[in-house]
């Protein structure tokens, strides 16, 4: 198999918006699934509204598209009752860490074995341009047209502290890095977390002077350090930096294991009651 054979090429060109990096995105996971030879019957894919949240419908695999930022409850109905197949959310960062935001936490904490691809472009893209939890301090959207005043989320920083057992970083310039992240979360058994920087040139690059897309791609550039070099820069410092990379690889028990657990300890149960009977 190549690339090609995880992609609907009847239904291109790509609806997303001239340098837009969310298909960079979606080529590094292909070359991972490539890699990995994803059993694409055994593989479901989840994704809901919004620009991350459509290019999932571009793949060859098992799609399911549900309703905005309900993508990983409905990725956890498919993991309980399908335990045996790969489970893939794709999703904004709005989609994932505002109305999606608690079932981030809880699958986290709960360790079920999900791949989270989170692609964050730091505003909402295809539903207006309005603010989201990612958009940067100062920063101009539809609904904050002075320049946001709210602190945002470190997503990688919450993942790992509602438990999640893997969590990674990279970004649409620093490839080789994104295809290592990508790659390895897909092996992982349990929770993992990949956050994506990407790039959004019309939504959030006109409100904010860098529409330019070649332009926006040199500010991810400028955005991002690995962590040898992070461990370099004083803490002022590291606060304007997104460090790539992993941050956590551990292996606990995932949730449909305890589930397994749970239905053999109940049905052992009942075997004692109708032998007694």
């Amino acid at each position: 198999m190549s690339i090609r054979d995880y992609v609907k090429e009847d239904v291109f060109p790509l609806f997303t918006c001239p340098g837009c990096t969310h298909g960079t995105v979606i080529n590094t996971f292909l070359r991972a699934a490539d890699e990995l030879k994803l059993d694409r019957d055994k593989t479901v894919i989840v994704c809901a509204i919004g620009c991350a949240g459509r290019t999932p419908t571009y793949l060859d695999f098992n799609v399911l598209r549900v309703t905005h930022g309900r993508a990983l409850a409905f990725a956890t109905g498919v993991k309980l009752a399908r335990p045996d197949v790969k489970v893939i959310v794709f999703m904004g960062d709005g989609d994932a860490l505002a109305i999606g935001g608690n079932h981030f936490i809880h699958a986290a904490r709960r360790n079920i074995g999900i791949t989270a691809v989170v692609l964050r472009n730091e505003i909402y893209g295809m539903t207006g341009g309005q603010y989201a939890p990612t958009t940067p301090v100062g920063a101009k959207a539809t609904t904050a047209p002075y320049g946001m005043i709210e602190p945002s989320f470190d997503t990688c920083k919450l993942a790992a502290s509602a438990g999640a057992t893997y969590v990674a970083r990279g970004d649409i310039f620093n490839l080789n890095n994104l295809y290592n992240v990508m790659k390895s979360a897909l092996q992982h058994k349990g929770f993992a977390l990949v956050e994506a920087l990407t790039s959004c040139p019309i939504q959030f690059g006109r409100r904010n002077k860098v529409s330019d897309p070649a332009k926006m791609v040199q500010r991810i550039k400028n955005m991002v350090v690995t962590k040898a070099v992070a461990e370099k820069l004083s803490t002022e410092e590291q606060a304007e930096k997104f460090i790539i990379g992993e941050f956590v690889n551990t292996r606990e028990i995932e949730l449909t294991e305890r589930y397994a657990k749970l239905l053999d300890i109940n049905k052992k149960e009942n075997e004692v009651v109708i032998t007694m009977s």
